[in-house]
């Protein structure tokens, strides 16, 4: 049977725990892992729009978790522990996404059972506390996790999915759309909805572990906890209710890829931690 939350145990979370993560911007660096350029389809559907429907999203989401205490309070360690990992990781996702600069960065815990973590458009993070107590990650492994979901957001992988969804579902065209974008863009805004239930495709998926795995070592965390993390993944996928692995799918040629990118970004890791 799954362990309930410390959170649901204690029974403490009566406040909220958002906070902004402005951030003084450090001067782009040039990426190390290879991934090409992000897919020009994701401009059908205006970026503005989706980021305002997602943090419409994530603003009810806590609601929902705050009126049944499942919040976890500014002060919570879990929560400073995950603040903490992203302050060392948001100053590096500016040379992934120049709309990076204009995000209002925030980092929830939600107690729940559930092994999930997510990053919607425009740099809303939240950690269910099963990922953190299920997996028993360590920050090394919780930063490989925040940071593919930082990917996620900064490839906008989202956006791509709505716009090859919608338009095959509309029968648009990329000519019809360059004429306008008003049918996609209140799309954008309806499907905001189903933000945390968008399947990524397997490239989107490999784009997010070697995006993450660079963010990861360049704030300081270990990029071999990558491989450790989707061990840890593929020992639960036989598990019911499994939210994580439903979009997040794991298999050895993911751990063969990201074995194969770490030494590009050990040099980075290594920096980091001389520089404490």
């Amino acid at each position: 049977m799954a362990r309930r939350s410390p959170l649901a145990r204690r029974g403490f979370l009566q406040g909220a725990a958002t906070l902004g993560l402005g951030l003084a911007w450090w001067p782009p660096a040039l990426a190390q892992v290879d991934v090409g350029p992000p897919s020009k389809l994701r401009t059908l559907v205006p970026a503005d729009q989706l980021e305002a429907a997602a943090a419409q999203q994530y603003a009810q989401l806590l609601a929902q978790a705050r009126a049944k205490g499942a919040l976890a309070p500014v002060d919570h360690p879990q929560v400073r522990r995950l603040r903490a990992i992203a302050q060392r990781l948001v100053p590096h996702a500016l040379p992934w996404n120049e709309r990076a600069r204009q995000w209002r960065w925030e980092v929830n815990l939600i107690g729940s059972k559930q092994i999930n973590a997510f990053c919607m458009p425009g740099g809303k993070i939240a950690f269910f506390t099963g990922i953190l107590d299920q997996l028993e990650l360590s920050d090394d492994e919780a930063a490989m996790v925040m940071g593919h979901e930082m990917a996620h957001a900064l490839r906008e992988h989202a956006r791509e999915r709505i716009a090859k969804t919608q338009a095959t579902g509309l029968g648009l065209s990329l000519g019809a759309q360059l004429l306008g974008l008003g049918d996609l863009g209140r799309l954008a805004a309806d499907l905001g909805t189903q933000l945390l239930s968008l399947k990524y495709s397997r490239d989107d998926e490999t784009e997010a572990d070697l995006v993450g795995l660079e963010l990861g070592a360049r704030g300081g965390y270990d990029p071999r906890a990558s491989v450790q993390l989707w061990r840890k993944m593929a020992q639960v996928t036989g598990n019911n209710g499994v939210e994580f692995l439903s979009t997040h799918p794991s298999g050895p040629s993911r751990i063969r890829d990201l074995q194969a990118n770490i030494p590009k970004v050990e040099a980075l890791y290594e920096q980091a931690r001389r520089a404490g």
